[in-house]
């Protein structure tokens, strides 16, 4: 079957979406430029129109990760900073549930040796753009007084994403993402019940 003509973004898009599929069933360092053409329908020579190489389309796939991750993120709201936090954290849950090759490239990037462009990418969302919701999140709720007022935030916010991670390494080892929804929910209650009640 022959593939329409795509726009250059939506082949870039299309890619990457390939990618996270494959990476979902395949050990992302296994997955070779010709499996992702092949995936695609195109040749390798269609694919390196749209990326210098294959470093290139694993940037693209750490920058929608990150950009579609935290987009979530940002569109998760509730009445209180602490209600904001789990619907955080069940977005980023969901996300995982929904393309769980994702997190079998970001544990891949992070494995890399120096500071290749998608490990710095990681480490760009998970320690800064990441982490710096969740604490001022928990800043707010303990000027709110919503949660005890000797609460380690930096603390707080590393046991916050240390579930989210632990989570999906245990899903991994199962190769079972369905049930982490369910999990999750059980485990928020703890972490909060953790935070304590302000005075």
């Amino acid at each position: 079957m022959t593939r329409t003509k795509l726009p250059a973004d939506m082949r870039r898009a299309a890619t990457v979406e390939s990618v996270i599929v494959l990476a979902a069933s395949t050990n992302p360092a296994d997955i070779t430029t010709a499996q992702i053409a092949a995936h695609l329908g195109v040749t390798q020579g269609a694919l390196f129109r749209h990326f210098a190489d294959k470093q290139a389309v694993w940037t693209a796939v750490m920058d929608w990760t990150a950009d579609t991750l935290l987009a979530r993120i940002d569109a998760s709201a509730g009445p209180t900073p602490l209600d904001t936090l789990q619907a955080i954290f069940a977005a980023h849950i969901d996300f995982v549930v929904e393309h769980a090759g994702v997190p079998r490239i970001l544990f891949g990037e992070l494995q890399r040796d120096g500071d290749a462009p998608g490990k710095t990418r990681v480490r760009a969302l998970m320690a800064a753009a990441y982490r710096g919701r969740v604490m001022r999140l928990l800043d707010l709720a303990k000027a709110q007084r919503q949660i005890d007022a000797q609460t380690d935030t930096a603390a707080a916010a590393t046991l916050f994403l240390g579930m989210v991670q632990g989570l999906v390494m245990q899903a991994m080892a199962a190769d079972d993402f369905t049930s982490m929804p369910a999990i999750s929910q059980g485990l928020f209650a703890i972490y909060r019940d953790g935070l304590g009640v302000g005075p």
